[in-house]
C-alpha cells in the first residue's frame, strides 16, 4: 500500500467551457472558496484545505467463484484531521475514482464541522459493480480491501462507514478482518455495523431521519406547515425512503418517489409505507405505481420541497431553470453542481445543503463510536433523541449565519464549518 501524497496538486483546473460533468472535488473546492470570501480567514488555511492530507490507491485482487482472479482498484482519501480522526464512507461502485473520493472526503470534513463532531473527513471505495459480485465474492473483496488499507484505518485514525454499494454486513466483515490482524476485537474501527457486533440502533435510518428533520425546520422557517407541503423524493434507498416515510407520517404530502427505473407519481399523495424501499425490494418502485414518470421529470415537478436523495450531479446547469420547487433539501451527497447552485440562488430557490441535511449518518456514527469506546449501548429512543438535539443545534448555528449575512443556506453552512476548522488550524499551527 503506497500513499499517493500530494498528487492533489496535479489535478487540472475545471474549464468553464467543458461539457464534462463537474467532479466532486471541483464542486467542493468552489464551495470552499465561496465560503472563504465571507470570513476573515487565513488564506494559507484555505490553501491547505483545498488538498487532501493523503490519498491511498491500492490493488485489490480477489478469486471469483469460478476460480479466476480479478483485480480491482481501491481508494481511501483522507482530507483533514485537525479536529479529530478521519471519518467517512466506503462505496462499491463502478465509477469510484480518486477525485470523487477526494471531493467526498472534503464534504465529510465540512459535514463533521457543521455538526461540531470531533472528526475530520475521509472517503473511499472500490471501483466495482457490487451487483456483479456474489455474497462470497463481496466478502472476499471486503476482507482483502481491509487488509490493503489496514495501516491507514483505526478507531483513533480513520473510521470507515457504509455508503453506496456497501451495508452493515460489509462493515462487519471489514471490522472482523481488521480485528483478526490486530489480535483483538476492535468494534470502533468502523461504524454502521449490525448492533449485535457493536453497531448502533438507528444508524441505517439516520441520514433519512436528519433529512426529514431539516425539511421540517426549513418549512417552519418559511412559515410553511408540513400538512400544507408537497414533497418529491428522487431516490428511494435508505436516505430517500426514510425521509419520505417520516415526512408522510408528520403530515406532508409526498407526491413522487423514484428509483433507478423511474418515479411513482400521484398528486393526491403516496402511501409511502406501502412502497418498498430499495433495501426491502430492490428497484420495485415503478411496479407499485399507477402513474410512472422519469427521474428527470421528477426534478421539475411543481412541489414545495424537492429532495434529491439518489446520486450526485442530478441538478445541473441544463435543468436548474426547470426546477419548480421552492425549497431543495439535499439528501444525496453533491446532487447540485456549482453552476446549478448559482442559477437556483438567482431564482430564489432555497437550497439546504447536504453537509447539514444528511448529516444524521455521521452523527449517529459518532454515537456508535462512543458506544464502542465505552462498551455501552444506547436505546433507539436515546439515539433518536440525541440526533434530533444535534440536528437542531446545527440548524440554529447555520440559520444564525444565514440571517446575519447576505448568503445562501449552503454558504451559511460552509461559514459555520470553515470558521470552526480554520480556528482549529490556527490554534494548532503548521508542523515544520
Amino acid at each position: 500500500m503506497t500513499p499517493n501524497v500530494g498528487a492533489a496538486h496535479e489535478e487540472p483546473a475545471a474549464s468553464s467551457a467543458s461539457s464534462e460533468p463537474e467532479s466532486a472535488v471541483e464542486t467542493a473546492r468552489k464551495q470552499l472558496e465561496r465560503a472563504a470570501t465571507h470570513l476573515d480567514v487565513d488564506p494559507n488555511v484555505v490553501e491547505r484545505l483545498e488538498h487532501p492530507a493523503t490519498v491511498y490507491e491500492v490493488t485489490v485482487p480477489i478469486e471469483r467463484d469460478d476460480g479466476s482472479v480479478e483485480v480491482f482498484t481501491g481508494y481511501r482519501a483522507q482530507h483533514d484531521s485537525v479536529r479529530g480522526p478521519f471519518k467517512g464512507g466506503l462505496r462499491y461502485h463502478p465509477e469510484v475514482t480518486r477525485d470523487e473520493c477526494v471531493g467526498l472526503g472534503m464534504w465529510m470534513t465540512w459535514k463533521c464541522a457543521v455538526m461540531d463532531l470531533p472528526f475530520g473527513g475521509a472517503k473511499g471505495g472500490v471501483a466495482v459493480d457490487p451487483k456483479s459480485l456474489s455474497d462470497d465474492e463481496k466478502e472476499r473483496l471486503t476482507r482483502r480491501f481491509a487488509e490493503e488499507i489496514r495501516d491507514a484505518i483505526g478507531p483513533t485514525v480513520d473510521i470507515p462507514a457504509p455508503d453506496m454499494g456497501t451495508d452493515p454486513q460489509t462493515m462487519a466483515w471489514l471490522m472482523d478482518a481488521y480485528s483478526m490482524q490486530q489480535g483483538e476485537t476492535v468494534p470502533g474501527v468502523v461504524t454502521g455495523k449490525p448492533p449485535v457486533v457493536g453497531g448502533s440502533e438507528g444508524r441505517q435510518e439516520a441520514p433519512g431521519r436528519s433529512v426529514a428533520i431539516v425539511t421540517e425546520l426549513v418549512c417552519e422557517h418559511y412559515d410553511r406547515p408540513l400538512d400544507d407541503t408537497t414533497v418529491a423524493v428522487q431516490g428511494y434507498g435508505s436516505v430517500g425512503a426514510n425521509a419520505a416515510r417520516l415526512l408522510d407520517e408528520w403530515g406532508a404530502t409526498v407526491v413522487a418517489v423514484s428509483d433507478v427505473n423511474g418515479a411513482m407519481y400521484d398528486p393526491r399523495g403516496i402511501d409511502t409505507a406501502a412502497v418498498p424501499s430499495h433495501d426491502e425490494e430492490p428497484e420495485a418502485v415503478t411496479e407499485y405505481a399507477e402513474t410512472v414518470i422519469d427521474n428527470e421529470e421528477l426534478l421539475t415537478l411543481d412541489v414545495d420541497v424537492l429532495i434529491p436523495a439518489a446520486l450526485g450531479n442530478v441538478i445541473t446547469e441544463a435543468n436548474a431553470d426547470a426546477v419548480a420547487a421552492d425549497i431543495v433539501v439535499e439528501g444525496a451527497n453533491g446532487p447540485t453542481t456549482s453552476a446549478a447552485d448559482a442559477i437556483l440562488a438567482d431564482r430564489g430557490v432555497h437550497v439546504v445543503p447536504d453537509i447539514l441535511a444528511n448529516a444524521g449518518g455521521v452523527t449517529v456514527s459518532y454515537f456508535e463510536w462512543l458506544q464502542d469506546i465505552n462498551r455501552r449501548s444506547w436505546s433507539l429512543e436515546r439515539v433518536n433523541d440525541e440526533l434530533e438535539t444535534e440536528m437542531r443545534a446545527a440548524w440554529r448555528a447555520v440559520r444564525d449565519e444565514y440571517e446575519a449575512r447576505d448568503v445562501t443556506w449552503r454558504e451559511a453552512a460552509y461559514v459555520v464549518a470553515l470558521s470552526r476548522i480554520a480556528e482549529a488550524h490556527e490554534i494548532r499551527g503548521l508542523w515544520p
